[in-house]
């Protein structure tokens, strides 16, 4: 049998030039986390240390340690990186084994027998990526780096959220595999169903020692067994598995897995052992041309779905750090916020096994996006091979997983191409399309057939339509964020909104980590560099400006009102997006997670809390919505009730025309009845339609709320807001005396480590709710009010 032999312990790191005392490595790790552990360099996540460690990605570095290879019980051993970052030559005893430039693949290397001192050797990410420029000339792209020249985690090399942190090291796990007369080299499962019975055909590619030997390989999936012989290299297992349970997302029913082991024999000797995990369900992605435009809607199962999605980034710029706990806390912070769909962006990495799996548990579809974005790639070597190579390689190796459903070719490139003024630049020469057009389809077709593939996002099918088109495929909007109002999503109905976002600062206490004490200031020198966004303040601003004052050296209301306009942004897009299903069929929320702590568009920071965002889409994101917008022919209110839940929704809907002071203007209380996965418009009577900016509309059914103020909240009349505060156990109690809007605990000011169960909520006088609060170690009530913020008076 195959025996693994993990190559954790006993590595160093040195500079290649032989200068410095060598340090303790950790393996999977990177340069820089070896420096921190060291002492060597400073925290680059907090102050302006960053800056003070641009110098690491600049040098080569090797990592080393003894090996001895042979093994007296096999008759071959194998060296196995799962990944390398990112140019590297490997060397034992000073014999080169091999040169890598790919942190994307795996690499394997035949050691039978060898001993001695192994080194990987690092050359810096920017002189490959430059001298790969020299070769292949000038590309654009959306940023200075040269992250398009070089198979890498683009972002490292710094982005409008992230640091340029230049990373080098093995940031996978390595290991000896010693092996004997055969091993199982690649197996490609291909999972379909039909009527109830899964099928399961299990390709399986052989690397041997003994040619002669006759191999076969016996499989297991749900109590079915198959056999298979090898023929040379090659063999195909095929089983059926009567009345199989489908895999669904979450929200749409349960996601059982099935274990599945594949042995490679010889005679009665077992070699080789697979074991993966996998689910039944049928995928389809709906492109067809309608009234609307193009469609862009999933299908699972036959049931056709409004993904409520968002977008991942690596979840830290050292991705080597980032532990299998970790995936699976924030994927369920994503699962708890309603979230069905997670778009792994193509700027980032393919995770690890870690990732994916807690996908599958938690019914979280994956669209995974190759890694190409924002830029114009080459197509000459070195870089076509590998990108074909990686592809190849990691389409296979997430092919078990149920929950991946759509694999995207770029990240804005097709756009990018025809908007950004790169057409006219390049004048002819290579920039990816014939990656997204013609080598990406061509393996996902040949390898992964029962996977929609997309060319990228945006894009709407063709050429004959602009990339970026909303009335077909998916949709990037970001002029609103750029240039106008948050308003602004309401003007249109794009097929597929895959990205959309709106900025906010971190939490308090990440801030207030972040920057060391530094006095805090919305333009203070840590807080402009914990900014990355070109000219991302005054867009905060200019945004905050058209709904409120924008408080003047009042660090505390400005951070509460950046963050109170990033969730109402959101919200008036997913609001508008999801209350014209079938026509809009999915919102991808520009973005979940950060990689440091930073103001972003994420609503979960870089340490991991949770922004008033975060708390806003689990109301967006909940199987029943309310929301008030204009009426079709933009003559008077309706009330939209989003159904997406299975079973219809039937009840009363009362709507109160209110003054800002409470007074009840008027009232009605019509039925409300929305089919199971429908919307149903309820008209607003006239007389109930607010009039000037010192009313609005109330819309209450099940529990649900919706709220439509007239005229931005700089305008409204609103009262001196009053309230009591009292301490519940493990929580606070907020009784409102006015009315009381947008009020948010900022639990992370009670405690560092204290978490609030809700984010913003508003109150109606005599309305209160009970705020749940986690790790707060001392309650105090003068505390918890100094905590509390709401929208105040403009005067």
């Amino acid at each position: 049998m195959r025996q693994v032999t993990p190559l954790t312990d006993g590595w160093i790191l040195r500079h290649p030039d032989g200068t410095g005392d060598a340090l303790p490595a950790s393996v999977p790790g990177c340069v820089h986390t070896d420096l921190l552990a060291a002492g060597l360099i400073p925290d680059p996540f907090l102050g302006r240390n960053e800056a003070e460690v641009a110098w690491v990605g600049r040098r080569g570095w090797t990592y080393e340690r003894d090996l001895t290879a042979a093994s007296t019980a096999h008759e071959q051993t194998d060296l196995v990186f799962d990944g390398l970052d990112t140019v590297a030559e490997i060397l034992l005893d000073g014999r080169s084994l091999g040169r890598v430039r790919n942190m994307h693949r795996s690499y394997r290397f035949d050691v039978t027998g060898l001993s001695g001192r192994l080194s990987v050797r690092f050359a810096s990410a920017y002189a490959e990526a430059e001298a790969v420029r020299g070769t292949v000339g000038e590309r654009p792209g959306a940023y200075a780096e040269p992250y398009q020249y070089i198979r890498k985690m683009a972002c490292s090399f710094g982005w409008d959220w992230g640091p340029t942190l230049v990373t080098a090291g093995i940031w996978r796990p390595v290991r000896l595999e010693h092996w004997s007369t055969a091993r199982m080299s690649r197996v490609r499962p291909l999972v379909t169903v039909e009527d109830g019975v899964g099928r399961v055909e299990l390709a399986v590619d052989v690397e041997r020692s003994r040619v002669e030997a006759p191999l076969t390989v016996e499989a297991s999936v749900g109590g079915v067994r198959a056999r298979a012989e090898i023929d040379g290299t090659h063999g195909t297992v095929r089983l059926e598995v009567p009345d199989v349970r489908l895999w669904w997302p979450r929200g749409y029913g349960e996601q059982p897995l099935y274990d599945v082991e594949l042995t490679l024999l010889h005679g009665g000797d077992a070699l080789d052992v697979w074991r993966r995990r996998i689910g039944f369900r049928t995928v389809e992605l709906d492109t067809s041309a309608d009234a609307h435009g193009t469609g862009f809607t999933l299908v699972v199962n036959g049931e056709r779905l409004f993904a409520r999605g968002v977008n991942w980034i690596p979840d830290d710029v050292f991705p080597s750090r980032i532990t299998r706990e970790r995936y699976r806390r924030r994927l369920e912070q994503a699962a708890g916020a309603g979230v069905d769909l997670v778009r792994v962006w193509g700027g980032g990495i393919y995770e690890s096994e870690d990732f994916y799996d807690a996908c599958d548990e938690l019914g979280l579809l994956v669209w995974q996006d190759f890694p190409f974005a924002c830029a114009a790639y080459p197509e000459e070597q070195p870089l076509r091979g590998e990108v074909e190579a990686e592809a190849r390689e990691n389409v296979v190796r997430l092919m078990p997983h149920p929950s991946l459903v759509l694999w995207n070719g770029n990240n804005e490139n097709l756009w990018g191409f025809r908007d950004w003024d790169w057409e006219r630049g390049l004048a002819g020469d290579s920039w990816g399309e014939g990656y997204y057009l013609g080598v990406l389809p061509r393996v996902v077709a040949e390898l992964d057939p029962d996977r929609p593939y997309t060319a990228g996002s945006p894009w709407s099918g063709s050429w004959q339509h602009h990339p970026n088109d909303p009335a077909h495929g998916t949709h990037h909007s970001w002029e609103v964020w750029n240039r106008t109002d948050y308003a602004d999503y309401r003007l249109s109905v794009p097929r597929f909104v895959a990205e959309f976002g709106w900025q906010a600062p971190p939490a308090y206490a990440t801030v207030r980590r972040a920057l060391q004490g530094e006095e805090l200031a919305a333009d203070s020198p840590g807080m402009l560099h914990h900014q990355k966004a070109d000219d991302g303040n005054g867009k905060l601003e200019r945004g905050l400006a058209r709904h409120f004052a924008v408080p003047e050296k009042d660090f505390d209301r400005w951070h509460y009102l950046t963050q109170v306009n990033q969730a109402r942004a959101i919200a008036a897009g997913i609001e508008h997006w999801r209350s014209h299903w079938p026509v809009c069929a999915g919102t991808v929320v520009w973005q979940l997670n950060d990689c440091w702590p930073v103001t972003s568009w994420a609503a979960i920071d870089g340490d991991g809390r949770e922004k008033p965002l975060y708390h806003e889409l689990r109301r967006l994101y909940a199987d029943r919505l309310l929301t008030v917008r204009a009426r079709g022919d933009g003559d008077g209110l309706v009330v939209a009730a989003v159904n997406q839940a299975a079973g219809g929704w039937h009840g009363t809907l009362r709507l109160r025309r209110m003054s800002v002071e409470g007074t009840v203007v008027g009232e009605a209380s019509p039925a409300l009845a929305a089919g199971g996965r429908t919307v149903a418009e309820v008209e607003v009577p006239e007389d109930l339609v607010p009039v000037g900016p010192g009313e609005f509309l109330v819309a209450d059914a099940d529990g649900l709320r919706a709220l439509h103020f007239p005229a931005p909240d700089r305008e409204v009349p609103y009262p001196r807001p009053e309230f009591e505060v009292a301490l519940v156990p493990d929580g606070i109690t907020v009784t409102a005396r006015t009315l009381v809007r947008d009020l948010l605990l900022q639990a992370d000011r009670l405690d560092p480590d204290a978490r609030a169960d809700r984010g913003l909520v508003t109150l109606l006088p005599g309305e209160e709710v009970t705020i749940g609060v986690r790790g707060w170690k001392t309650p105090d009530q003068d505390t918890a009010r100094s905590a509390l913020y709401c929208v105040e008076p403009t005067r």
